[in-house]
């Protein structure tokens, strides 16, 4: 699974949980936090890419993780071990 398809999921899902985004306004180096999404906003957008990817991931390993872009290149270690 490439990193794009990756990202391109959680843009979804971040347009799909948080008001006012618009998908070509995501910038992966930014967090969702910069978008206006609180904890909840994004255990939800987390949780649902995780689904649509299905894969699962230890919320220990992303305690650390502070951007979108971060967050792929964790999802894309996990769907291609």
């Amino acid at each position: 699974m490439t990193k794009e398809k990756i990202i391109a999921v959680i843009k979804e899902q971040i347009v799909d949980n948080l008001d006012d985004v618009n998908i070509e306004d995501i910038d992966p180096n930014k967090s969702m936090k910069d978008y206006g999404a609180n904890s909840l906003d994004i255990i939800e957008v987390v949780s649902c890419t995780m689904r649509e990817l299905k894969i699962k991931v230890p919320r220990a390993e992303l305690a650390d993780i502070t951007t979108i872009d971060q967050l792929a290149d964790k999802f894309v270690e996990v769907a291609n071990s």
